[in-house]
């Protein structure tokens, strides 16, 4: 492994796309949940600023509702790096987001890990300890796998996809996405076990203060 501790770098694994999927309309919150301000900076901020200092060499922000004013306010890491991309048909679900993110990847990308925009308490070292993981196991797909309040396994992000599972994806209708072609090919998966509590999504504006107060705690 690297001194800095950073993936291994493997010359047929070497470039990882990130796509982070921040389409959606925010019907539970009310407002664009990507422009709520969470540490000084909107929400989805954080979420680019800590996929950019991941061990990724591209990043894509799939937009979607009110995308132009979403847009208009983030700090977009370095252009060369970092695209955008509108998904018009945002309202049919995530899926969607999700095929029109790998379709832009690089050519040059063997696998993408997938974040949501709504989870600002994904690190970078999370990221990265997940993409390690996927490249050490040489599996076609990995996620961190948590542990919630009453005992349960629940799968969180970001997902590694192998690129040797995007045309499964292709092939999923409506929006039935990667979870689903994960249940349907658990061989294909490396879970890494976390024992904590998974990442809030933020969909309410009680989610929204929790997240403020952990990443307050955090600091």
């Amino acid at each position: 492994m690297p001194a800095d501790g950073t993936a291994p770098r493997d010359p047929q694994q070497s470039f990882l796309t990130g796509i982070v999927l921040a389409a959606g309309a925010s019907t539970r919150m009310g407002r664009p949940k990507q422009l709520l301000p969470l540490g000084g900076r909107p929400l989805l901020q954080r979420t680019l600023d800590q996929a950019a200092a991941a061990c990724l060499d591209e990043l894509i922000l799939v937009l979607g509702h009110r995308a132009a004013e979403i847009r208009d306010a983030l700090d977009l890491p370095d252009p060369s790096r970092c695209r955008v991309v509108v998904n018009e048909h945002y309202r049919g679900g995530q899926a969607g987001s999700l095929r029109l993110g790998l379709r832009s990847a690089d050519p040059a990308a063997a696998a993408a890990a997938i974040l949501l925009g709504d989870q600002p308490l994904v690190t970078a070292g999370l990221i990265d300890r997940v993409v390690r993981a996927y490249r050490e196991a040489g599996a076609r797909a990995a996620r961190p796998m948590y542990v919630g309040a009453g005992g349960e396994r629940v799968p969180g992000h970001p997902v590694l996809l192998g690129r040797a599972t995007w045309a499964e994806l292709e092939r999923l209708g409506g929006d039935r996405g990667a979870r689903d072609l994960l249940a349907a090919h658990p061989d294909w998966l490396c879970e890494i076990p976390l024992g904590d509590d998974p990442p809030l999504d933020v969909n309410t504006e009680e989610d929204w203060r929790r997240a403020g107060k952990a990443l307050l705690d955090s600091s």
